[in-house]
């Protein structure tokens, strides 16, 4: 299996395009704008899915699942949120076709138009605050917990396989709340569960914060937001989480009786991650060879490839491997015994070091007769030669360090790619030779950050939470400002 990787050095763009394709992560489809995930792709969005559902359950919350297609009415109720996402919403007009009497082939039946459009589900607030008004009645109804995993569509022109696709796979959670405090605890709890994710399972570091008024979601008083940084030194938004006041409830009159016996509007939150984390995932982590995964999320573990010349000495080599296999898979660790006869055992190195497997086994008669075998690990490309009845602790041990290493590694760039500035002139010096977060003072006004926006490309990626107010001076109008902000250039 040959190198197709463009270097990253080269054509990052086109790095990242060759890395998705050739590591069979994911293909551009007969649709515009849609991708095909294969099923190496789709292995590691299974394995982001169960540690993330296993988290959302573990905070309280349920499944459920709502229709794809929403009234146009529903939009018209939130205005704000209609203005949101106007530009992007797939139509539905009719619901059947036919043969033209011409003969030129299937048409749009004129007679079979809707009373009403349906909305392609961009996300599922208005469907989902319609269906809540059933559900809740009194203060005993609260708080409502509801997620769900659903695909949506969100018509967009410039496509990048995971990244930006028409169409994408993600978790939409929706609660309500009897009060304002708790639907703010929710909110953060949820930025929180997505940066324990980000960073213990995907071994990806993000700064928690808030965002700008001009990019909260519509519909918001408040997005709390995980942003990461990739390894071109742009910015990505990993997860956010909305707290929504009771803009849907009062749109949708979602009320209930309080304890005291009074009507009152609930208080809602919503929060999703998508498959723009298998993307995000790629750009922290891969190299010029390929992909690298952290082994939380590796579909495969470990691989083991035997060499041999023989039938015989491939059957001895998987007699002593099926006992390795076994025990390994007793300590939870997904394994692969790679035994075709129709690919040397170079071609299926360069096919796992492509694919980013995180260990790999090689072993062969003469390692059977010496009771060793030789251990690599994708991240760093170092070989060991260590004795077989060691296997499974070294194995156990090397895929916890390879998980933290790939997680300080990462944090090293992201850290060292953090620049505070104090002029506008070190601003876009920083942008543009550097890269990375920006960390400057904002006046927090709209007009600036939009003149900032226009003249550098750069947005406010977030507010960071949790930091010291320092005030000082705006890096652009120069007026007062009490906080710094991280500025970036963002996927």
């Amino acid at each position: 299996m040959g190198n197709k990787l463009t270097k990253r050095s080269e054509d990052y763009s086109k790095w990242y395009n060759d890395l998705v394709v050739n590591a069979d992560l994911a293909e551009n489809s007969g649709v515009r704008g849609c991708m095909v995930i294969k099923p190496y792709g789709y292995a590691i969005w299974e394995k982001m899915q169960a540690e993330l559902d296993r988290m959302f359950k573990e905070t309280g919350h349920q499944n459920a699942y709502f229709p794809l297609f929403i009234p146009k009415s529903y939009f018209s109720k939130e205005a704000s949120h209609v203005d949101g996402f106007a530009k992007e919403c797939a139509v539905v007009t009719h619901y059947r076709l036919k043969n033209a009497e011409d003969g030129s082939g299937i048409i749009v039946d004129p007679d079979a138009k809707l009373e009403e459009e349906l909305i392609v589900r961009p996300t599922s607030e208005t469907i989902i605050w319609d269906t809540y008004k059933k559900w809740v009645q009194s203060y005993r109804d609260l708080p409502l917990l509801i997620n769900q995993w659903a695909n949506v569509v969100r018509w967009e022109m410039r496509t990048r396989l995971f990244l930006r696709t028409a169409e994408f796979l993600w978790q939409e959670g929706h609660t309500a709340h009897a009060t304002k405090e708790e639907a703010i605890a929710e909110a953060e709890q949820m930025m929180n569960v997505y940066a324990d994710f980000a960073e213990n399972y995907m071994a990806m570091p993000v700064v928690k914060g808030v965002k700008s008024e001009n990019e909260r979601f519509a519909g918001a008083l408040e997005t709390y937001c995980i942003e990461a940084m990739m390894q071109d030194g742009k910015a990505l938004q990993a997860g956010t989480s909305h707290f929504l006041g009771q803009n849907f409830a009062k749109a949708f009159d979602v009320k209930f009786t309080s304890n005291e016996g009074k009507q009152e509007y609930v208080w809602a939150t919503s929060w999703g991650v998508s498959t723009r984390l298998i993307g995000a995932l790629i750009m922290t982590h891969s190299d010029d060879n390929g992909l690298v995964l952290p082994p939380n999320l590796a579909p495969i573990q470990v691989v083991i490839v035997p060499i041999h010349k023989t039938k015989e000495q491939l059957d001895l080599i998987t007699e002593k491997v099926s006992i390795i296999i076994k025990d390994l898979k007793l300590k939870g660790i997904s394994v692969k015994f790679d035994s075709r006869t129709t690919q040397s055992p170079g071609w299926k190195f360069a096919e796992y070091e492509l694919k980013g497997v995180p260990v790999r086994i090689a072993i062969g008669p003469r390692d059977l007769e010496n009771g060793t075998l030789e251990i690599a690990r994708r991240d760093t490309l170092e070989k060991k030669v260590i004795f077989i009845n060691e296997t499974v602790l070294y194995v156990e041990a090397l895929l916890k360090e390879i998980q933290e290493s790939l997680f300080l590694k990462a944090k090293h760039y992201r850290d060292s790619h953090i620049t505070e500035v104090s002029t506008f002139d070190e601003f876009k010096r920083v942008l543009e030779t550097k890269g990375g977060f920006v960390s400057a003072h904002w006046d927090g006004s709209k007009e600036t950050e939009e003149k900032i926006k226009e003249l550098t490309k750069a947005t406010i990626r977030c507010i960071p939470l949790n930091t010291d107010i320092q005030s000082g001076f705006c890096v652009y109008s120069g007026k007062e400002s009490a906080q710094k902000v991280l500025f970036a250039k963002a996927y």
